[in-house]
């Protein structure tokens, strides 16, 4: 991946921390944090919300992009996400498919709470190789 901005990754994976401690995991007990930095400099922050229907929980990562989204962003240049370990745990396959959906490309840092000797390193097109995208698409009829 070529050189892009800047990245303040400790305020990133700051902020992911932080908002792992408000995750609503009272089944799995698994928190989860998740922050996304914007091309404009914004932070956006989510945590995992369970529901006794396991299907209708939300995960860290797409909490962060409701957030973004709402805001008015669509840029993100960054992500970082925190689980509890014991080893770092990449955005699941829904996450990973939502992201892609606002970048071709964008580093992720991996990271356990309390051990940053653990983190990751990686991309998103590392973990979701060919990406589905509007552009894979047919083109809409016009009316």
């Amino acid at each position: 991946m070529t050189a892009g901005p800047l990245i303040d990754w400790p305020a990133i994976e700051r902020a992911a921390i932080d908002v792992r401690t408000r995750a609503y995991a009272p089944y799995s007990r698994y928190a989860v944090g998740s922050a996304i930095l914007t091309a404009s400099g914004q932070t956006f922050v989510g945590c995992n919300v369970e529901n006794a229907s396991y299907g209708l929980c939300v995960c860290a990562e797409r909490s962060a992009i409701v957030q973004m989204i709402a805001a008015g962003a669509r840029d993100p240049i960054a992500v970082a996400v925190v689980t509890e370990g014991p080893v770092p745990a990449a955005p699941c396959g829904m996450c990973r498919q939502t992201l892609a959906e606002f970048a071709t490309d964008l580093p992720i840092h991996l990271l356990v709470a309390g051990d940053p000797s653990a983190t990751i390193e990686t991309t998103l097109a590392e973990l979701l190789p060919r990406a589905f995208r509007a552009d894979a698409l047919p083109e809409k009829p016009a009316c």
